[in-house]
């Protein structure tokens, strides 16, 4: 991701790097549709072909998510806010506005949402660190309690 370092977000995901493994094809728990559930930013590989063949489909999969004809594109105003559901979308930030003298700024929420299931019954599952929710990770827990219990130095 291209995110400053020394952004909370980066940090955050610095202190608890969270490594899962996710059905390429999740099923939409409210309306059964299926979708692609890949991402450039989080997907390095499919794990039950070899590595030259995960790359090309993961090329195929990141050329169809991001087509035109399947893109919403908004015409902002003051005041306007958008949702969309994660479970069956993907977010791509306009690549064509350096030309523009005009400053991007997003304020995000993420509901926390249900774990995704592929066609086949398979559940993501998370390999390495905790998986985000309203709760901090222990790991930001730890470090907190650590600095309350450090004596101040004045």
């Amino acid at each position: 991701m291209n995110l400053p370092s020394n952004s909370k977000i980066a940090q955050r995901i610095a202190a608890n790097l969270l490594v899962s493994i996710h059905p390429v094809v999740r099923v939409h728990p409210e309306t059964g549709e299926r979708a692609l559930y890949v991402n450039p930013g989080f997907t390095s590989h499919i794990l039950v072909v070899i590595r030259q063949e995960s790359d090309l489909l993961l090329e195929l999969f990141f050329n169809q998510i991001t087509k035109s004809a399947y893109t919403t594109r908004l015409r902002w105003n003051n005041g306007d806010i958008a949702f969309w559901d994660n479970r069956a979308t993907s977010h791509l930030a306009p690549q064509d506005l350096d030309h523009l003298e005009v400053e991007r700024v997003l304020y995000r929420t993420t509901i926390t949402g249900d774990v995704p299931v592929g066609p086949d019954g398979f559940r993501s599952q998370v390999v390495e660190g905790e998986a985000f929710n309203s709760e901090l990770p222990t790991i930001l827990k730890n470090k907190a309690e650590k600095l309350e219990t450090e004596p101040v130095l004045s």
